[in-house]
């Protein structure tokens, strides 16, 4: 079992920067791939980005290439997610996940994950 729990969520001005974070706790030695995903009201949980938890590899969904930066600390079991220049539709409860079966491959489908943290809501105002 691997336990997630997120922090770092606000309301913030478009323009503004705000950091996630998520802690991993458990059989933490499991995991491959960390992920950051949201879904905002009415919509489908949808990628952000993710991190290969050993080599560090990183993926960006489109939307928020060149915003967003997805960094980790394996000492800490730690997982970051940093937000510059946020819009009004990055307005969403952001979750992070765990994948410890699919590989690096599988990381932008939510199906590939295993465990997921209870999510944190970011609000950007316009």
């Amino acid at each position: 079992q691997v336990q997630l729990v997120e922090s770092g969520g606000g309301l913030v001005q478009a323009g503004n920067s705000l950091r996630l974070s998520c802690v991993a706790s458990g059989r933490t030695f499991s995991i491959l791939v960390m992920g950051w995903f949201r879904q905002a009201p009415g919509q489908e949980r949808e990628f952000v980005t993710a991190i290969n938890w050993s080599g560090g590899s990183t993926s960006y969904a489109d939307s928020v290439k060149g915003r967003f930066t997805i960094s980790r600390d394996n000492a800490k079991n730690t997982v970051y997610l940093q937000m510059n220049s946020l819009k009004p539709e990055d307005t969403a409860v952001y979750y992070c996940a765990a994948d410890i079966r699919s590989g690096y491959s599988g990381r932008r489908y939510p199906i590939s994950y295993d465990y997921w943290g209870q999510g944190t809501q970011v609000t950007v105002s316009s």
